[in-house]
């Protein structure tokens, strides 16, 4: 059995790594904050004590950290994956992160005799913790293979796009539909706000016909119930729409829609809402139709 070592155990990791240990117990961990391996390491994990350690330790390393600058100090820091790797080792970024440096960072651990994968993941927590997430996944078929019984743990879908750099790609086309369909839930909510509509009846009349998609069925219900805990942050969400845009700047493209939810996040950001879910995007609209959804109710609830 090959031994399997995770860095990250945040918003995402945390389940990612519960699935693993129930199928694939030769788990090692680290964590930029210690503590939030206590519970992994309760269950049987091993805790290493630097991403140099952890690599020495593992066959196929997992890595669900926030951005480009977080992988590339997991990987090429101090202590990093690439000061205590072996040759032979598989590499998987399940981060969202620039596609040329993906790129940039395979080409590193290929100087190790190391291979690597991106494999960034959609789903949010909710799909982390059940193991239902899809996965997008960049790098030689060879490679995905040996890495399926590991996806297999956290994962429902899992697509091999094309080489390496690929899975991010995806990831972003993924990242625009999502905030494009969320800003949809947002006006057509606020519509049925404006309308005096019963929100709950609404949803239930609309989620199950050509209308429907996951977040009008995830993120609708916490919309109405002005629940913010998020599945993924709006802060997180931001860095996923720099990244997008960045892209599309190289590329020439014009990306008017998914710009515009760009800045309506950015204005959250500067009221402090950073941490909440990325489904309080409705925020921004709401401020400007001088409206909330959820109160005001024709029928006095």
């Amino acid at each position: 059995m090959e031994q399997i070592g995770f860095i990250g155990l945040g918003i995402m990791g945390r389940g990612m790594v519960a699935n693993v240990q129930k199928t694939l117990p030769a788990v090692t961990v680290w964590n930029r904050t210690a503590s939030r391996t206590q519970e992994f390491v309760a269950q049987g994990a091993q805790a290493a004590a630097s991403p140099a350690e952890l690599a020495a330790q593992s066959d196929v390393i997992l890595i669900c950290v926030s951005d480009t600058p977080d992988v590339e100090a997991v990987i090429l820091g101090p202590k990093g994956v690439l000061s205590g790797i072996q040759p032979g080792t598989l590499v998987v970024d399940h981060s969202t992160i620039s596609p040329r440096a993906t790129r940039e960072l395979a080409a590193r651990l290929a100087e190790k005799g190391a291979t690597f994968l991106d494999a960034p993941v959609s789903g949010g927590s909710e799909g982390a913790a059940k193991g239902t997430l899809s996965i997008m996944v960049g790098g030689e078929a060879t490679d995905v293979e040996r890495a399926r019984p590991v996806f297999e743990a956290y994962g429902k879908t899992i697509t091999h796009v094309g080489p390496v750099g690929s899975g991010q790609m995806v990831k972003l086309v993924n990242q625009i539909l999502v905030v494009i369909n969320e800003l949809a839930v947002c006006e057509g909510l606020l519509f049925a706000q404006a309308g005096g509509l019963n929100l709950e009846k609404t949803l239930a009349a609309v989620t199950g016909g050509a209308a429907g998609s996951w977040m009008l069925a995830n993120r609708g219900p916490q919309m109405i119930a002005r629940d913010w805990r998020p599945g993924f942050t709006i802060d997180l969400q931001q860095k996923d729409l720099r990244l997008v845009l960045e892209a599309a700047d190289e590329f020439g493209l014009p990306l008017i829609a998914t710009s515009m939810v760009f800045h309506m996040y950015r204005a959250l950001q500067s009221q402090g809402l950073g941490s909440e879910g990325n489904h309080a995007l409705v925020k921004a609209l709401e401020h400007m139709a001088g409206l909330q959804l959820g109160t005001d109710r024709p029928d006095g609830s």
